[in-house]
């Protein structure tokens, strides 16, 4: 028996998923979502792994939550301005 069920590896070449081109459009544009929310949280990490304390990683997660509310308003209030 040398024959291996479908989806098992090792597999013999490479697959052609036949996929067009606003698909492939589409999930580039997920890739660098995904990249980009990966590097944010990354560098958020960061700053809360170089606090010294728990006091001091809860602040800075005040602020970092803090930053974040304040630019999705400041977003909001330019789209309210650029619609309205």
């Amino acid at each position: 028996m040398t024959e291996r069920p479908a989806g098992q590896w090792p597999v013999s070449g490479p697959v052609d998923l036949d996929e067009t081109e606003e698909q492939g459009a589409r999930h580039l544009a997920l890739v660098a979502d995904q990249a980009r929310f990966h590097l944010v949280m990354g560098s958020i990490r960061a700053d809360l792994e170089a606090q010294p304390s728990r006091a001091c990683r809860h602040a800075a997660k005040r602020k970092w939550v803090n930053s974040v509310v304040a630019l999705v308003e400041e977003l909001d209030q330019r789209q309210l301005r650029n619609t309205g």
